[in-house]
């Protein structure tokens, strides 16, 4: 059995040791990596005193994450460096908003190409877009323009991006606090997209001519596949009724006629859900061994749902606000954020960590 970590929050303070920012040789500036003091064998802090990090994407011996602000971290040995990007648009500053889903190209190794979901605002509005991104030394430019104008709005802007086992482009959708786009299938707003990675509309897309892939979501923010090629993603309730969802192409979850255990013919009822009297936000997700295990923040935890039991539990607790999780060779990372806005921020937020999943 998995062992269930609840470290307290006084606890978490004895791991990372202080901080400091300084320039590397090429004047860019990056931060000294936390020694490790560690209270328990099973955690570690890769990295603190980040800006509200949103996704975390890793290549071999190297770890990516974003920051709203409009930052990429790289995370190298020893060296932990604040990459500045530069956008065709400003990065928004609204709430939720900013540089949100990344991940990098399946030849980033040559391309040195990623692709990024971010909020702007502009004289027409605001909005969400999806670019490509070039790293040109320690700098990331805006390279090209995927698909722009997004619905955005005072909340719910969705954000994570994924390649999916099909070698497209998946991005989740929020429904920009109007809830009725999410059932319009002539909005991207409330929806889960599938682009092929030019930013074209892949030929087999469940509606002709058009990027949306499923629909009636509130504010999906994670998505997985399982080893089989199962799609999964997370989404926030009303309040409460925060959902895990199966995804199938073309189909309506139901958002804002059904939510939670609600049942209505046409429209597809989670697998799990918080219920009405619990709330978890679920945002970023990871598959592994036929779990999900999800960030949760208003959850404070990472989750795990075992998907041939329908079990669940909180696998991570009493670290704050949780944006983000990644596996990889049994290690599970992931991302706080309590310097967001909403939680509470303590000396050296927001954190990366890694625990092994080891049985």
């Amino acid at each position: 059995m998995k062992k269930v970590l609840a470290l307290s929050i006084a606890a978490v303070f004895l791991i990372a040791g202080c901080s400091e920012q300084r320039s590397s040789p090429d004047g860019s500036e990056y931060m000294e990596k936390p020694e490790q003091s560690l209270p328990a064998e099973d955690l570690e802090v890769i990295a603190d005193n980040l800006d509200v990090p949103w996704s975390i994407e890793k290549l071999e011996d190297t770890i990516y994450l974003t920051e709203r602000s409009g930052n990429i971290v790289k995370i190298e040995g020893d060296e932990v460096e604040r990459q500045s990007v530069e956008l065709e648009e400003e990065v928004s500053t609204a709430s939720e908003a900013g540089l949100l889903g990344f991940v990098l190209a399946p030849d980033f190794s040559e391309s040195n190409q990623a692709y990024a979901y971010y909020t702007y605002e502009n004289s027409g509005g605001q909005f969400n877009r999806i670019v490509t991104l070039r790293l040109e030394g320690n700098i990331w430019r805006e390279e090209s323009l995927l698909l722009d104008q997004i619905p955005s709005g005072t909340y719910h802007h969705g954000g994570r991006l994924k390649i999916g086992p099909d070698e497209k482009l998946y991005a989740t959708a929020g429904d920009a606090s109007e809830r009725e786009i999410a059932q319009d299938l002539n909005s991207l707003g409330g929806k889960i997209l599938r682009l092929n990675l030019d930013g074209s509309i892949p030929g087999d897309n469940p509606f002709p001519d058009s990027y949306v892939y499923s629909y009636g979501h509130r504010n999906p923010q994670g998505i997985t596949w399982s080893s089989d090629g199962t799609m999964y993603a997370s989404e926030h309730g009303d309040n409460a009724n925060d959902e895990i969802n199966l995804i199938k192409a073309g189909q309506n979850y139901g958002w804002p006629i059904i939510e939670g255990e609600e049942k209505q013919e046409g429209m597809v009822s989670p697998l799990f859900t918080s219920g009405n009297e619990a709330t978890w936000a679920p945002s970023g997700m990871a598959y592994d061994n036929d779990k999900l295990y999800v960030a949760a923040l208003r959850g404070t935890a990472v989750l795990e749902f075992d998907l041939k039991t329908n079990e669940q539990r909180e696998l991570v607790t009493d670290l704050g606000r949780i944006r983000d999780v990644f596996i990889e060779d049994e290690y599970l990372y992931f991302i706080s954020n309590n310097l967001d806005g909403r939680g509470t921020g303590q000396e050296n937020d927001d954190r990366l960590y890694r625990m092994p999943l080891s049985d």
